[in-house]
């Protein structure tokens, strides 16, 4: 994948466009976004997920932004041509717009190409503001982990037509205001394949089926590091890989041609 250009913001929206799948994964350190970059993934998502994976916490709260920063600077350091987001951690973004771009700022300035936030309605305004000044947001909508305690826990969101109406409403609201990317977590595939439709910015999928833009996992979840059960929607790659480039790159690959997710097997 050496040949290939740097990946920019138009064009993540005409891969959109033309149905050209974007694979995205989770990645916190230099060496891996070296080595997920070599091997053909879009987009490096420096998530709050490093909470649990890489600190040991039990839910991605206590990720501070100081640490997203240090790792948001390691991953582009390490990256050559892949897209990198850089989450807004809990209690950085909530107060205010201004502190939402003091906060993004900081991530930015760390090597993040783009933030991400979760949740809709009153985030909308925060995203307006962002954008306005220059810097690119992906929203996140479905299971919302920072909020994973309002929600009733780790269930899926929007299965009756009037939490899907509401879900939908929200996107909708996020475009609109500015959002130029969306992942669904935790999402009925058909309504997330409704939205991928709808939407003029590529929709990331997470557990909400194979009609998204494109997929993201865990980065420690798809190579089977992480102790414990796993979601549903999580597909171990390294099960007969010969190495771990190996693996990402079969995720790369199962992504672009569609066979990942299986709607039996990871979506709901």
């Amino acid at each position: 994948m050496t040949d290939r250009k740097p990946l920019s913001l138009q064009r993540l929206l005409d891969m959109h466009a033309s149905g050209d799948k974007i694979a995205m994964l989770t990645c916190y350190d230099a060496a891996f976004a070296s080595l997920l970059d070599e091997a053909g993934v879009d987009v490096l998502l420096v998530g709050d997920s490093l909470g649990n994976v890489l600190q040991g916490e039990s839910s991605t709260v206590p990720v501070s932004l100081d640490a997203m920063v240090y790792h948001t600077r390691c991953v582009a350091r390490g990256r050559k041509n892949a897209w990198v987001i850089g989450d807004l951690p809990f209690d950085s973004y909530q107060a205010s717009p201004q502190e939402a771009w003091k906060s993004a700022a900081a991530l930015f300035k760390a090597g993040a190409h783009m933030v991400k936030l979760e949740g809709g309605g009153w985030t909308a305004p925060i995203v307006r503001f962002l954008v306005e000044r220059g810097i690119p947001v992906c929203a996140h909508l479905g299971l919302t982990p920072q909020t994973v305690t309002m929600l009733g826990g780790f269930k899926v969101q929007g299965r009756d037509d009037a939490a899907a109406a509401h879900l939908k409403r929200q996107a909708i609201e996020l475009a609109e205001a500015g959002a130029q990317m969306l992942v669904l977590e935790m999402v009925p595939a058909p309504l997330a394949a409704d939205l991928t439709r709808t939407l003029k910015i590529p929709v990331i999928g997470i557990g909400a089926g194979v009609g998204c833009s494109g997929q993201v996992l865990v980065l420690h979840d798809m190579l089977d590091v992480t102790p414990g059960r796993r979601p549903r929607f999580v597909k171990n790659f390294m099960a007969g890989a010969s190495s771990v480039q190996d693996a990402v790159a079969r995720y790369v690959a199962e992504v672009k041609a569609q066979t990942f997710p299986q709607d039996d097997l990871h979506s709901y």
